[in-house]
């Protein structure tokens, strides 16, 4: 079984520009997903997926794949079923991994379990998310919780899970079917989801995210304690 990693990695950004070659201590943000895969040891192949040649030395450096996409796969209006499918018929697997090249946080066994849940599970697709024990609200309506009664205590409450996207796996010959026939792939067949820290689904997009991310990575240690 052929398990590649594809670390996206568009050289356009809207909201904090060439984000993926930003410093974050010293290192391009795009380093630490490429570290993460890795070190995950699950993968035959690591690729950079991008539109510019730029991140082809960085490949070389890391001594990983690079796969130049197409020019029109570039745009802030390509979707992610269209850079996963042109790659997928380009580079054959069985088993495909999206690492964000934008979650530095997010660690490498964390990779690796999603991987094995995503094989034990026979899911045809996965998608990493957050779990949140928040009242919740849509459309101004509550989600999880009722306005007509006492105020629910947090731990109580269904938790609401959001979708990080630091990781979505899928299997190839399903995702290049469900494209083919319906349009779409990202979310097909039977669809898993798997849960990592607040830390891991921490994504950049903005330049305080960069910030934060540069404090949190200092790996202070904690100890709790109280105060006597």
């Amino acid at each position: 079984m052929r398990i590649f990693a594809m670390i996206p990695a568009r050289i356009g950004s809207e909201r904090l520009k060439r984000k993926n070659l930003a410093l974050l201590n010293n290192k391009p943000l795009i380093s630490y997903a490429i570290n993460a895969a890795k070190k995950s040891k699950v993968f035959d192949k690591i690729f950079i997926n991008s539109d510019s040649e730029i991140f082809e030395k960085i490949s070389i450096n890391n001594k990983i794949n690079f796969y130049l996409r197409p020019k029109k796969l570039g745009s802030s209006a390509t979707k992610s079923d269209e850079v996963v499918y042109d790659f997928l018929k380009k580079n054959f697997c069985d088993i495909l991994v999206w690492v964000n090249s934008i979650a530095p946080l997010q660690s490498f066994d964390e990779i690796k379990n999603a991987v094995n849940y995503f094989k034990k599970k026979k899911f045809n697709s996965l998608i990493t998310t957050n779990k949140f024990f928040n009242h919740a609200i849509k459309n101004k309506k509550p989600l999880n919780f009722q306005t007509n009664s006492k105020f629910e205590k947090t731990q109580n409450l269904i938790p609401i899970e959001l979708m990080v996207y630091t990781q979505m796996i899928w299997n190839s010959k399903s995702f290049i079917k469900s494209y083919e026939e319906n349009g779409n792939g990202i979310l097909h067949g039977k669809v898993g989801y798997f849960e990592v820290s607040k830390h891991s689904g921490m994504i950049i997009k903005y330049e305080s995210d960069l910030k934060l991310a540069s404090i949190l990575l200092k790996k202070t240690k904690y100890k709790l304690r109280y105060y006597k």
